[in-house]
This record gives structure tokens, sequence and C-alpha cells, in this order.
């Protein structure tokens, strides 16, 4: 589904677009062995912030970030009263100041995403009618004057440079509009700024004679009418360091793709398969009426013979030992048009289970159990009849670490990010039924020698930190309350940062707030 996705910058080794390495994991210290005293830094503290409006409804106003160390201005997008890009002067991150806006309307159409490189600005620019072709529209930061505007495919929704500087990437989601009658296909745009600015649209209609393999190992593939091709829907992308390799979470379709940017083609789908919320680590608080009258047990995580499908939002790509680790955010998301949705409840009377899987079903179908999850009814009938073998849910409440060479899974966090987040105080327990805290934007890097991980959580209002000596055990640190629904993570590393020092900067949709936090 379109959203406003985290954008993160292109600045330095923590961004979407960029990897970096890590120490040897079998070196004797190991993340269990290291402690916050030992480590560079102390933790981030709150530097400054700024409200961008309206004031009176600023909903929309601070969705993507991306900042530029030549001229020191953030870039942010705004899509509240009318679409545009605020311009903010973060020369000195206690007292950031806006001071200029670069209108949307004559583009004719509205900012999803911006990315900076070597004093440019890209912006994914969504059609008016969004199942037209977008554009990218590259300007000065300087001047904000327009370098070049290339078409791209329909709604382009996350916007990326390669660490080098040469491409410009979109992940053009072709999403369908609502009564379902127009479905583009979903693709990837490669923009070479050394060759005009030329763009090389990649499509998926080569692996649709693979569907069957592919769907027996998690992709998802279901849209009513749609071709393999128009099923597809880009989300997100990462590109290694050097330039050569990019991966595209579909997140609808529960997978990741491979490109290789040299030869300019899609090599690889990834399939996600599912999580088994019946494994003692994959707890989940399934209900938000699960207390006495319907009440909230806030908390409340067990084991329910559920399947999350992954579908990454955000990833980052980070190497060690010459393997990329493709970290993802796994925020689930569902098809819900009028002409057609994949969504129910799972108490609904339209659902039926399998007596012969769910002896217990009507126990399970009660709202206190699983009755208020959220499910897709697209998943989970293996024989074609008119009951359900088996129960899937969107997202998997937590990040993981991928192989980025083979899909392999190296890392889940299980119910780390709920439990973390309810041990804070920030557990909406009124997102229970859906997605939790709805892992959304992520992004890893370095300050000092140590690496870290940084994963922006849209429910619970906040950002997790989580130190990487041993990028197969992420070792949580930090929790930084944010604004009402972060939609941007930005990381400045301390030598392009205007006070010298690392910067995480946030931008939250829900209350317009930007929010700069420095490492000490």
């Amino acid at each position: 589904m379109k959203k406003m996705f985290f954008a993160l910058s292109t600045v330095g080794l923590l961004t979407a677009c960029s990897k970096t390495d890590f120490r040897d994991p079998s070196a004797k210290q190991n993340s269990e062995d290291i402690s916050l005293a030992k480590m560079p830094f102390s933790g981030f503290t709150h530097t400054g912030s700024i409200q961008l409006g309206p004031t009176a409804n600023p909903t929309g106003a601070a969705e993507i970030s991306a900042y530029d160390p030549l001229t020191k201005k953030l870039f942010v997008v705004n899509n509240s009263d009318y679409s545009r890009i605020d311009v903010v002067d973060l020369s000195n991150p206690v007292a950031p100041a806006k001071t200029g806006e670069i209108l949307m309307a004559p583009f004719d159409g509205s900012a999803n995403s911006v990315a900076v490189s070597n004093g440019r600005l890209a912006a994914a620019i969504e059609a008016s009618t969004k199942t037209s072709p977008g554009k990218v529209v590259v300007f000065n930061t300087s001047t904000l004057d327009v370098i070049a505007s290339t078409e791209v495919g329909a709604l382009p929704d996350m916007v990326c440079f390669s660490p080098n500087g040469r491409f410009i990437l979109t992940a053009n989601e072709g999403e369908p509009n609502n009564s379902y009658t127009v479905d583009p296909v979903g693709t990837v745009s490669i923009i070479d700024t050394e060759t005009g600015y030329q763009e090389t649209r990649l499509d998926f209609a080569g692996f649709a004679g693979m569907r069957a393999e592919l769907e027996a190992r998690g992709l998802r593939i279901y849209g009513p009418n749609a071709s393999f091709a128009q099923d597809i829907e880009p989300e997100y992308v990462a590109v290694s360091a050097n330039s050569e390799t990019a991966w595209v979470t579909l997140q609808e379709n529960n997978a990741i793709s491979r490109i290789d940017l040299l030869t300019k083609t899609i090599t690889n789908i990834f399939p996600l398969g599912f999580k088994d919320h019946l494994l003692g680590a994959n707890r989940m608080d399934a209900s938000d009426q699960d207390g006495l009258g319907g009440a909230q047990l806030k908390g409340n995580f067990q084991n329910w013979p559920v399947r999350g499908m992954y579908q990454p939002d955000a990833i980052a790509v980070a190497v060690q030992g010459n393997v990329p680790f493709i970290y993802s955010a796994n925020e689930g998301d569902a098809r819900d048009y009028s002409g057609y949705s994949e969504q129910r409840r799972l108490g609904s009377s339209s659902h039926i289970l399998d007596a012969t899987v769910f002896p217990n079903a009507a126990t399970l179908k009660q709202a206190a159990n699983l009755g208020r999850l959220n499910i897709t009814r697209a998943t989970g009938n293996f024989d074609g009849d008119s009951d359900y073998d088996a129960i899937y849910a969107y997202g998997a409440r937590s990040f993981s670490i991928w192989h980025g060479e083979n899909g392999q899974q190296i890392y889940d966090s299980g119910n780390e990010v709920d439990s973390i987040t309810f041990k804070n105080n920030a557990y909406d327990d009124g997102r229970s039924d859906d997605k939790g805290a709805e892992p959304e934007g992520i992004a890893v890097g370095r300050i000092g020698n140590s690496s870290f991980l940084f994963v922006g959580l849209e429910r619970a209002d906040a950002v997790m930190v989580f130190e990487l000596s041993n990028p197969r055990r992420p070792r949580f640190v930090q929790f930084l309350p944010c604004g009402d629904a972060p939609e941007g993570v930005a990381f400045v590393e301390a030598d392009k940062s205007p006070n010298g020092k690392p910067l995480l900067i946030v931008s939250s949709e829900n209350d317009g707030q930007v929010k700069i936090f420095s490492a000490n």
C-alpha cells in the first residue's frame, strides 16, 4: 500500500543506500560482552526540534527527510495542506529554522520521498492520477533550481542515490486505482546521472514462469485479474557501498528482489516465508479487547497458531565478511480498496477455520483471543474449499536480517520490539489486533568504531537503537521517544554533521515534528 516511508539520508554509511563493514563475528568479544561504558558513545540526547505546519492540522507535515552536508540544509517532505518540500537550515542543530520551500504543484503531483548526493536533491513525485507515470525531479541544493526531470513508473514511493552518486533509483509501486480496474505494472527505475539522466525501467515479467516455485517459498501473487508483473509492488530500495547491487522490498508480495546495477537487470526474487507465532520467542499480543468486558489487557503476549507475513517496508544493507546483510523492518501491509479488500478479522463469520486443523476454532475466534486479529483472506486456503487451513497476519512485529545473496534469514528479533516498547510504557494496545508497534523504518551504520541499527516504530512514536558488534545478535541499547508517527529517519555521520557529532534526525507525520538527536 502506498504510504510515506522511511527515507534515509544518503549521507555517509547510515543509509538505506550504503553498507559498512563489521568486525568478524568469530572474534572473542561479542555483543553481550560489550557494555555501554566501553562504547565510543553513551547514547543519544535530544538536541533540537522544529515544528512544521500547518499548526492546526499538521498531519503529513514532516514525512521524509534528507540532509545535505554541503549547504547544511535539511529537506523535508510536507504533504499537509499542500505538497511541498520544506527547506530547513540545520547549521545550528539546537535551533533548526525553516528558510524556504519547493512547491510540487508545478510538477502536477505530490512528493513521496527525497534523497541527497553531491549537492543534488532528488524528489520522487507521484502523479496527480496515481496510476499514471510519476517523475523524479533533481534540484540544486544551493539554488533550488531544477537540474533535471525524468519520467518513471507509476507511484514512485521511494528515491535513493547510489553511494557513488551516479545512479538514482526509485521503487515505483504501481498501486491499482480504488476500484481495482486499473493496475499499473510495478517497476524499478534506474536513472544514470552521467548519461543525461536517462532512465532504465525494470519490471518483473521475466519471473512469471517461476511463479509456482516462488509462491511455494512464500511469494504472494493474488491481486484480482492482475498479471505477475502487475501484482508486484516495489516499496523500498537499498544499494551496496560499491554501487553495483541494489535490493528492493516487494512488501505486499512478501519478498525482496536483487538487482545488478552494472547490467541493469533483476537477478533474483527472494520470498521471505512466514513467521511462526507458536514458537516461544514469537509471542504476540493479538487482541485489543482481551480484558474483562472487552477492555484492553496491555502486553498480553502469548503464542498463537498464526503465521506472520514479514512484508518489509524499509531495508538497509551492510556487509560483513564479504556477505551483504539485509536489515528489514517487517511492517506488513494489506490491499484494501473498494474494488478488492483482502483484510478481515479472524472472528468474522465469513472466515471459517478448518475444523480438523483448528478443533478449538470457536475459542480462537473469541475477541479476547484471535477474533479481533486482522488477517488476510487471500492466503491460507490450501485446498480450495470453503474454509481456511492456516491463519496469516500482516507483518512480523520485528526486524530481520537476511543473506543478500540467497535470501536466507540470518536473524529475527522475535517479540523483542513489542516487549521493549511495552517496558518503556509506549506500547499502544489499541494496535494489538493489527501490527503491534509496527516497525517501519530502518538504518545501519557506524559511530566511532561501533556499528548501530536504528528501527523506527510508527505506532510507538519512537526509534530503537541496537548495537551491532555481532551483527548476527543485535543488542538493544536505547529507546528514543520522538514525534507522533515517525516516518523519516536520517543519520548524519560526524564528519558530515554541522556540529561535528553524529546526528539522528526523526521526522513524524502526524504532528509535523522534526527532532534532532546528538550522539554523546
